[in-house]
């Protein structure tokens, strides 16, 4: 406790330092008033120039990804794995370059979300109506006036929420959307943003997500094929967004924003010994509160942000039985978080920052002998960026301090690390057509609560599980005219990690006490393709296609002597790809998707007992929209894995075969 309130009196005397220093660079930097300047170029997006890879779906992109939510819209991204139990309510976490999903942070509106427990964003939490933009980076994104969290992930998935434009007479924009289709879906939906004054508006978003889950798959054991249905998969559900967004006269902006979600879902189990039915069942309650702030002086620039997260949640078992009755367990995680990042420019060609994060986390449960644990972690960036004509230089230094508290077992002391990335872009030719690009980086994860103290299963000797990133690839972008062909695009990247004390969880005395450990290396080498392209074919008539490619090897390279030495990790496909494909004409658009999963294997042995099918899906979407003076409508009809293909993400998890869903939204 008194380690605790030391640490805590220096963070605080930091930010007093670093408000003080904010004083006294807006005192010597005061705001003249300027002439109006008006520059026309043609303008190259983040992603051009970016030194790290840079994936993005925005506007009108979202609508072609046939999503009901951020999970199913970052399946298109290369170099992703999304892992998905099945159905509507199934966990959808993100793997980026076999890295884990513990290695992937996500943050919404630039503040990161967190989850001690385990490590991992659930990504089906949040629907698509609030989000105007996904963006993944490799590494990190690519600007030093970041949070210090932003520095501190070995890739980073950034959703941006949806910012209103209001024409000159007109302070209000609404939308309501009703979602209805297979396995019993039902969502509506409402998205209403309010100008309140002329730096200020509001934004509310609320949905209901209902649906029962059940859909056929097929099911075979070596001996006879049949076709059942999947049971328990039904989730109710209840999204809340609320937010104020405000600019300043005087270079400054903010923002607040609460967040609550709501649900009730079953789980359904793995399909194994013909076992068809399951019982358990998971509720859960997620709430935030977050405020940022930023302001920019002509030479200085600083940016604050807080949250408060409460999470609930509880697991029913009814078909484990204990000494005192059903598995019914209760857990609540509290998060609280604060930065202050700041950046000076030193002059034309040279910017340094500087960001400080502080993150509290406690975790109470109702199980036996649990560990009570609390973690502050404190992470400070030093970070430098020089631009010299056609080359860009970022370099940065993260350290990372760790305190850990438990009541109920030893605690296991602290953890301290510092961990380097130098990033770099260089356009070799005069015109921007073509740029180069690399990065090399060096992170680390902490073994979450569940990893260290979860009953039977937590390791409390977990080390933290480091990983070496390596890129070099390249950016070509072209605008022509005159032509069929308006714009292309092509992104190509080789990648190489490596994973020391990966963190795994391996059988113990039974199947059901499993033990975390730390166990060996992993080696991935890799290549990314990302194509585009766009077709204007007649003056009402637009063609638009995105081919993405990955090739990757993620070997387990622990020892010579191992039996697995050299073999591809579980559920790493070494081919995978998709396609989109959106043709416009008029008022209607057609949208094709086409995602593809080379085979994997689903244990650490690569023997023909362990291989999986490849899979691949067909998506088809068309809408209308029809616009009359302020207001419009929009239908779309959607025909999901259109070949009625039977697959499994994960092992035993089928996943559903044709499904159909019918979309009707309101403009007002």
């Amino acid at each position: 406790m008194h380690a605790a309130l030391r640490i805590g009196g220096i963070v605080l005397a930091y930010i007093v330092f670093q408000l003080g220093l904010y004083q006294r660079i807006q005192a010597q930097d005061p705001i003249r008033p300027m002439k109006e300047v008006i520059v026309r170029a043609a303008a190259l997006s983040p992603r051009d120039t970016s030194s790290t890879p840079m994936q993005v779906l925005k506007g009108k992109d979202l609508d072609k990804v046939n999503s009901l939510s951020v999970a199913d819209a970052v399946r298109y991204f290369s170099g992703v794995q999304l892992k998905d139990y099945g159905g509507v309510g199934g966990l959808k976490t993100i793997n980026v370059r076999s890295l884990g999903a513990n290695h992937t942070a996500v943050f919404y509106d630039g503040v990161e979300l967190g989850n001690a427990q385990n490590g991992q964003v659930d990504l089906g939490k949040f629907a698509l109506d609030n989000i105007e933009e996904i963006d993944l980076y490799d590494g990190q994104k690519n600007t030093i006036f970041q949070p210090a969290a932003g520095f501190a992930a070995g890739n980073s998935l950034y959703l941006t929420a949806r910012q209103p434009v209001f024409d000159a007479d007109r302070s209000n924009i609404e939308k309501i959307t009703v979602r209805t289709g297979s396995f019993g879906l039902f969502d509506p939906s409402v998205f209403w943003q309010s100008k309140l004054s002329d730096q200020v508006y509001s934004t509310v978003s609320a949905e209901s997500l209902n649906a029962n889950g059940r859909y056929k798959f097929r099911y075979t054991n070596g001996v006879y094929d049949t076709t059942a249905e999947r049971n328990n998969g039904g989730i109710n559900a209840q999204r809340l967004e609320a937010g104020l967004t405000g600019k300043g006269k005087d270079s400054s902006g903010w923002s607040m924003k609460f967040y609550g979600y709501n649900s009730s879902r079953g789980l359904p189990g793995a399909i194994v010994s013909n076992n068809f039915n399951y019982d358990q069942h998971l509720w859960g309650r997620d709430i935030f509160f977050q405020a940022s702030w930023h302001k920019d002086l002509p030479h200085y620039s600083l940016m604050a942000n807080a949250k408060y997260s409460n999470t609930y949640s509880r697991y029913l078992d009814p078909d484990y039985v204990t000494t005192t009755g059903f598995l019914d367990n209760h857990y609540y995680e509290q998060e609280a978080y604060g930065s202050l990042a700041q950046r000076y420019t030193i002059n034309r060609f040279w910017n340094i920052a500087l960001a400080s994060d502080y993150r509290w986390n406690t975790l109470n449960a109702d199980l036996y002998h649990f560990a009570y644990p609390t973690r502050q972690t404190i992470l400070n960036a030093l970070a430098s960026e020089l631009h010299f004509g056609r080359l860009d230089l970022q370099g940065n230094l993260l350290s990372t301090f760790v305190i850990d508290k438990v009541r109920a077992y030893a605690s296991p002391g602290n953890q301290t690390e510092w961990t380097p990335a130098v990033l770099l872009s260089w356009q070799p030719l005069a015109s921007p057509d073509l740029r180069l690009r690399g990065f090399y980086k060096d992170i680390f994860r902490m073994p979450t609560f569940n990893d260290l103290y979860y009953t039977f299963v937590g390791n409390t000797f977990l080390k933290p599980e480091f990983a070496k990133q390596t890129d070099l690839g390249f950016t070509y972008n072209k605008n022509l005219h005159g032509g069929l062909l308006s714009r292309v695009s092509l992104q190509v990247d080789a990648y190489y990690n490596m994973v020391t004390n990966k963190i795994v969880a391996v059988p113990g005395v039974n199947l059901f006490r499993w033990t975390m450990m730390n166990l060996g290396k992993v080696q991935v080498k890799g290549l990314e393709v990302n194509a585009q392209s766009v077709w204007q074919l007649s003056t009402d008539c637009r063609l638009s296609v995105s081919l993405s490619y990955t090739y990757e090897q993620s070997l387990d390279v622990t020892g010579g002597d191992d039996q697995n030495y050299k073999a591809q990790i579980p559920y790493d496909p070494l081919n995978s790809g998709s396609a989109l494909v959106s043709a416009e004409w008029r008022a209607l658009t057609l949208n094709y998707s086409f995602i593809y999963t080379g085979y994997r294997y689903d244990e650490a042995a690569n023997i023909p007992v362990n291989y999986l099918e490849p899979w691949y899906t067909h998506d088809l979407a068309l809408s209308y929209a029809h616009g009359y003076r302020r207001h419009g409508i929009k239908l779309t009809a959607e025909v999901n894995n259109v070949f009625n293909q039977y697959y499994d993400v994960i092992d035993n998890f089928p996943m559903p075969g044709r499904s159909y869903r019918f979309t009707i939204q309101f403009t007002y």
